[in-house]
């Protein structure tokens, strides 16, 4: 397997620190607000990866943070706090904030079937391992106290650009109009790694430390999760583009100063989810949500789908056509695999050998996903019987993550029910629905599916046209 390595810039064949192990870690969700599909493509791409890593059958261990604390609005350690600006929106505590919104990500992760990692860290549980660190870095003189907060010095460090192909407008994260300078840092790339001076007179998490009471920068809490988790060499390490620079650039800086060896071999970072105007973004107001998707009518893994018909290391375009296209081949592809006959007789291994090493010689090349949903169609075309095809299948989707096999067999028994009663009065108002959707007036058809929910009456979106039952 040959995977893009965002390090050196080169498709390099993984091989682990350790035979048949991996240690994987990926920075998880502040967890101030919903999840967008823009954050949760990287998490479609990163399960892609732990979950083919587990099929050419490597045991892996994948950690995860949640951000519950320390991660202002500016990357560059500056701005407003998540944390806070979410407990003020919603006039609840942050801990309050930070669990109920833990919970959502994990159940639309759940609907995207996203596997929960092996491990999942809240950065506040970490305190006395980030401390821990930033003491050796303060004795070492990589890091230094100035103005109440402690900062890492870079100008200790003979590289400290790691990545350095991207565009600049990937590089220029968290830039704000009117943020002020700040005039305690000795270099203009130094980073806060303890904060006992926040502008924040209501800041609301605090501990005590050798430096005074106070709160962790954002770039500490990974390097600290990982080690306390995985140990002192990582795998891969897995984030959006956008967290190259300076989030996971810190990250190698204060960890390997501290290690005093290499940390982290691969750094895997999925490109972003653009729209027609540009990355989709919380701070650019109304962004989409995966129920939100649900409201609208789609399968949360209509948009798996959609992604994995992309490479990850390439921008996607989002456009509510395309996801209705996904959705259409989506259900198309659920339809083929229910026209399939479970008990045709017994799996050909020698063509099902044969399946499987053009899906896996498309997953070696660098998860090339797109080629993988290809090596999948091209099951269907196979001369062989149903039973390898649908064995293949099974197969394929322990990496896909689409459910195929599970929403075929339900198909399959909602085609063989009796059909529904007739009302006149409901079809109609059905063919207004299906109407509304296709030219895309979304309010009309949700006050169709809302007004008839009120009577008892549930909507079911099926391939073949929408269905109704009475509760």
């Amino acid at each position: 397997m040959k995977l893009y390595n965002s390090a050196t810039r080169t498709k390099e064949e993984f091989v682990p620190n350790h035979p048949g192990i991996v240690k994987m870690y990926t920075c998880g969700p502040t967890v101030y607000h919903y999840a967008h599909i823009g954050n949760l493509r990287s998490y479609i791409m990163e399960d892609v990866l732990e979950k083919y890593l587990r099929y050419l059958g490597y045991n892996v261990k994948r950690v995860m943070n949640i951000t519950d604390v320390g991660h202002l609005s500016s990357d560059a350690d500056t701005g407003e706090d998540k944390m806070l600006k979410g407990a003020k929106r919603e006039h609840k505590t942050v801990m309050e904030i930070a669990k109920f919104y833990t919970d959502a990500f994990f159940s639309d992760c759940a609907k995207l079937d996203i596997k929960t990692p092996d491990v999942v860290e809240p950065a506040t549980h970490c305190i006395d391992e980030y401390i821990k660190i930033i003491t050796k870095l303060m004795d070492t003189g990589y890091a230094y106290f100035a103005g109440g907060n402690v900062y890492f010095d870079t100008s200790k460090l003979e590289r400290y650009y790691v990545f350095n192909d991207f565009d600049a407008e990937d590089l220029d994260v968290g830039v704000r109009e009117g943020v002020e300078e700040d005039l305690n840092k000795r270099n203009k790339n130094d980073f806060v790694l303890w904060f006992t001076k926040s502008k924040f007179e209501d800041q609301a998490l605090k501990w005590d430390s050798p430096w005074g009471v106070g709160y962790p920068g954002w770039h500490i809490e990974c390097s600290g999760i990982s080690m306390k988790h995985l140990g002192e060499d990582l795998d891969i390490h897995c984030g959006g583009i956008d967290n190259a620079f300076p989030h996971h650039t810190n990250e190698i800086a204060q960890s390997e100063s501290y290690l005093g060896h290499k940390w982290c071999n691969f750094w895997f970072h999925v490109y972003h989810l653009n729209t027609n105007s540009g990355k989709m973004s919380k701070s650019k107001g109304e962004f989409l949500t995966v129920s939100l998707l649900e409201q609208k009518g789609y399968d949360p893994l209509a948009y798996r789908f959609f992604c994995l018909q992309s490479h990850y290391r390439k921008s996607l375009v989002f456009t509510l056509e395309n996801l209705d296209n996904a959705q259409t081949a989506y259900d198309k592809l659920i339809a083929r695999a229910a026209a399939l006959k479970p008990g045709d007789g017994v799996a050909d291994e020698g063509v099902l050998a044969e399946l499987k090493a053009k899906f896996t010689s498309a997953l070696d090349n660098d998860l090339n996903t797109s080629l993988a949903v290809t090596a999948l169609y091209d099951v269907f075309k196979a001369k062989t019987n149903d039973a390898t095809k649908l064995a293949a299948i099974a197969s394929f989707d322990t990496v896909l993550g689409l459910s195929i096999i599970e929403k075929a067999d339900e198909l399959r028994k909602k085609n063989a029910a009796p059909a529904e009663e007739h009302d006149e009065r409901i079809e109609g108002l059905l063919a207004e629905r299906a109407a509304a959707k296709k030219a895309k007036n979304y309010a009309e058809a949700d006050r169709i599916r809302d007004m008839l929910a009120a009577e008892g009456v549930t909507i079911i979106d099926t391939p073949q046209g929408a269905k109704w039952k009475r509760n």
